[in-house]
């Protein structure tokens, strides 16, 4: 990780406080160079004087006085001068050094490690290759200095509470693999450090999506590489696992154990819904390694004023983002109803306790669910045995598009609480809804900006557009149910609208609603951290 530090001690504390990694073509090359080299594990001789020559791959040293620990590509050794080599999957680069000083100074600090075991280490090699080309590197008292300097930096960095600020308008972010993760230019632009535009680091669209299984009977099992769901003998779908990003069974589904372990140990969480949509919980594996970011999390929710200022700024944006969609929906919708969302989304800025902000967002809420009738214009057919829309009403749902409104609920908090596990929030513990028993607090609560962004707008598209018709939807004394046909129907509705483009507020890049969460949820973190003083809300325009 000293490589890390000398190239960027954010890059550095990501990886090594926070736990974070990703791949991209440059580690995943990089792995490939070094496949011969990390076959095996192989030992030095213990007496440093002995004459043969040995050449040592994949060498593990440390030594706690030094406070230093590697992995040595190669130890090319003869008569006790051990010369570490260390592979590089690139060109040598044309400097009076030979090399970046990440890499020399990576390494110096293998050499020093063979001089802690009683070898004589005067130099390395850095073989770089794509030119086919060892490179010398003396090991100069400056050298060792500056690896020593790096040295302590590292530990006290690894120390802190606090990362370290982002680089800013460095030309080494855009091969960065962490730049998604570290977000630089958004960072740096909050915090106004001499950004104007942020670069779009952040790809538009995932590569990996979900996969929802609904069919009755259905099993989730393996195949290789490949997730595979069959219903009897019927092989209903397969997808590879690289490109799964979580799975969810809802009802009669079944979840074989290999498949469920294979899926855990590669990060891919399995989320478990009764049949009518209730999102029951789900199954991860080992809670991520950022604890430093749990434990800000739990004082922040413990402070009543940093709650409050936070759910000021979800409210605010909810209703905001409630006003858009209903003015750009309904075709005559009342002044005096946008009038009376605008004062909402003011007051909800102002509100002085919790329980002042819940009386503000039930308010809009009202008023925006009076007239949410007013944008469906296929609602109609939907009212054969009842109406399609009877205000806002669940627990159960009485007509059809509260139903689909519970159910996309479900699907989005199912989905933040998945990217907020990945991050290594509490996503049961929130600042506006409080923890109650196995609701998870901070996901409804980072939900709230896009229920209807996301939600509305895909129960929406698929009532307008005649995606759903009476027959998908079951009326009982216990309410109104959806159809497994139904339920498909809307999930891909649900889908599309994830994958959209939209333009992010304050950043000005266009990415899709699926990666505006992630964003969103980032940038949460950095709140908490204390990297950013405001969390910035996703407010459409």
């Amino acid at each position: 990780m000293l490589n890390e530090f000398a190239y960027c001690p954010r890059l550095f504390y990501l990886e090594w406080v926070e736990g974070d990694f990703r791949d991209n073509a440059d580690t995943v090359e990089g792995r490939f160079v070094h496949r011969r080299v990390d076959a095996r594990e192989e030992a030095l001789p213990e007496a440093a004087g002995e004459a043969e020559r040995v050449h040592a791959r994949s060498v593990y040293l440390s030594d706690e006085a030094l406070g230093l620990v590697a992995r040595i590509d190669l130890v090319e050794a003869a008569g006790g001068v051990a010369t570490p080599v260390d592979y590089k999957k690139g060109e040598a680069p044309d400097l009076p050094e030979g090399a970046w000083e990440p890499e020399r100074v990576q390494v110096c600090a293998q050499g020093l490690l063979l001089r802690a075991h009683g070898y004589e280490s005067r130099g390395g090699v850095l073989y770089f290759a794509a030119s086919r080309r060892r490179v010398e590197v003396p090991f100069t008292a400056e050298l060792v200095a500056r690896t020593l300097d790096l040295r302590d930096g590292a530990m006290a960095a690894a120390r802190s509470e606090v990362a370290p600020p982002p680089l800013v308008n460095s030309a080494k972010c855009p091969r960065c693999s962490l730049a998604p993760l570290c977000l630089p230019d958004e960072v740096n632009l909050v915090r106004g450090e001499g950004v104007e535009e942020p670069r779009r680091l952040v790809p538009a669209r995932d590569d990996a999506l979900p996969l929802v299984v609904q069919k009755q009977g259905a099993t989730v099992g393996l195949s290789g590489e490949m997730a595979r769901v069959k219903a009897g003998s019927e092989v209903l779908a397969e997808v590879r696992l690289m490109d799964v990003s979580d799975v969810s069974v809802m009802g009669a589904v079944q979840v074989t154990t290999q498949a469920l372990r294979e899926m855990v140990g590669r990060g891919i969480p399995v989320s478990f819904f009764s049949g009518g949509g209730w999102f029951y919980g789900m199954a991860v594996g080992l809670s991520h390694k950022n604890v430093l970011l749990r434990r800000q999390q739990y004082r922040a929710a413990d402070d009543p004023a940093r709650s409050l200022a936070l759910a000021r700024r979800l409210v605010s944006t909810k209703v905001a983002n409630q006003r858009t969609l209903l003015r750009r929906n309904h075709p005559d919708v009342p002044d005096e109803a946008l009038a009376a969302m605008q004062r909402g989304v003011s007051q909800a800025l102002k509100a002085g306790s919790l329980e002042t902000l819940l009386g503000i967002e039930g308010s809009a809420a009202r008023v925006y669910f009076e007239h949410f009738a007013g944008m469906l214009k296929g609602a109609d057919a939907l009212a054969k045995e009842g109406p399609a829309f009877d205000g806002r009403n669940r627990r159960p749902p009485r007509d059809p598009v509260n139903a689909m409104l519970s159910f996309c609920y479900a699907l989005l908090a199912k989905d933040l609480t998945v990217t907020l596990q990945g991050m290594g929030f509490d996503p049961m513990l929130g600042f506006y809804h409080q923890p109650r028993y196995g609701r998870p607090a901070l996901a409804l609560d980072l939900m709230e900006e896009f229920r209807p962004l996301i939600a509305d707008s895909a129960v929406l598209t698929a009532v307008n557009n005649g995606v759903v018709k009476a027959s998908d939807f079951e009326r009982g004394a216990a309410g109104v149910s959806m159809t497994s046909r139904g339920r498909a129907a809307l999930v891909e509705c649900y889908a599309r609208r994830m994958d959209e483009m939209a333009t992010h507020p304050v950043f000005g890049y266009r990415i899709s609603y699926r990666r505006i969460l992630a964003v969103q949820a980032r940038l949460l973190a950095r709140h908490i951290l204390g990297e950013i003083a405001d969390f910035p809300g996703f407010r459409t325009r």
